[in-house]
């Protein structure tokens, strides 16, 4: 099957006043039809300049993007127009008609297209039923929670009936409740119209909501990428773990010469196997960090262990856990 996105050696530059400043470097990846592919970094590593070179807002310097079997950079600007109407876009901000109603907002991509206003009404408050937002169809932006807005933002952008959904830091500029709604919503979206979704996030928690698979960008460089339960499982590299352990912030340091980080299943997070293990060795350990997270509604749990300086009882501690079917991954240091 021929991935629907397909991302080749792509390079980005920008020009400034006294160097050039490198946004991407060789990045290359396949999303499939269906997928909600996370794609994450921290502030500055580059992931938003990649969604935007993914619909031609921004042109690569090099590389290729093949969006539905067309490389962008082979169309005329006609045909690139009409190919970025399979490619919806949410932001931020919203970036609502502040002087339009709700109902107007959505309406506007269908007016554009040509579609007469009785037949786009009729279409918007479908999709205002989709965000469960019929209610407020008369209102006007300024009148609207960010959560609602956003929702508004979601249903203009299915009025395209696109086929790609590009979503850019569109849940930071809410609280987590809002978060958890919005996610939820483009994950019925994707379910129900096959829409494949593109996230554009700085926070794991979004990725492990919603997302199958994930790219982990650092200063421009695609550093690690796969699907999001064998990333969570076992990060490779330093970026990856840094930000799968941004809730180890709790713990100041972790001291001792054995801290090991173990993530258990759906099948072993209900079941008492720090506990089995203290008994079975009559020793002490000190669980330094603690969490279950929802990985695409599966519990998936992680704790960060120290074990006893003992190096023979630590090693028989690390078999007992890896027998248990628990990913096992022994920690030089905190990850800060």
């Amino acid at each position: 099957m021929e991935p629907i996105i397909k991302i080749e050696h792509l390079n980005k530059e920008f020009k400034m006043k006294d160097t050039d400043v490198h946004a991407l470097q060789d990045v290359s990846l396949d999303i499939y039809k269906g997928d909600i592919y996370g794609i994450i970094g921290m502030s500055g590593a580059g992931k938003s300049t990649l969604v935007r070179c993914l619909n031609f807002l921004e042109r690569p310097t090099g590389g290729k993007v093949t969006v539905n079997g067309k490389d962008l950079s082979a169309l005329s600007e006609t045909d690139l127009r009409k190919a970025r109407k399979d490619i919806g876009m949410i932001f931020q901000h919203f970036n609502l008609l502040m002087q339009r109603s709700v109902i107007d907002n959505v309406c506007f991509p269908m007016e554009i297209a040509g579609m007469n206003r009785r037949e786009a009404r009729k279409k918007a408050m479908e999709y205002l039923k989709i965000v469960d937002l019929e209610e407020k169809a008369k209102a006007y932006p300024a009148q609207l929670s960010g959560g609602q807005k956003q929702r508004v933002a979601i249903a203009r952008v299915l009025a395209s009936d696109p086929k790609i959904l590009l979503c850019d830091e569109a849940t930071s500029a809410l609280d987590p409740q809002t978060t958890k709604s919005i996610l939820q919503l483009l994950k019925q979206i994707n379910r129900e119209f096959g829409i494949t979704i593109v996230v554009i996030t700085h926070e794991m928690a979004v990725v492990q909501e919603i997302c199958s698979h994930v790219a982990i960008i650092d200063q421009g460089n695609l550093v690690e990428h796969g699907t999001v339960e064998e990333i969570f499982l076992a990060p490779k590299s330093r970026e990856a773990k840094r930000l799968i352990y941004q809730g180890y912030e709790k713990v100041a340091e972790m001291k001792g010469k054995r801290c090991v980080r173990i993530a258990f299943s759906e099948n072993s997070s209900f079941e008492p196997v720090i506990g089995n293990m203290v008994l079975a060795f009559k020793a002490p350990v000190n669980i330094l960090y603690a969490n279950t997270r929802d990985l695409d509604g599966v519990a998936k749990g992680e704790m960060v262990l120290q074990l006893p300086e003992d190096e023979e009882l630590a090693k028989k501690m690390v078999a007992f856990l890896k027998n248990e079917r628990l990913a096992v991954e022994e920690l030089e240091s905190y990850v800060s």
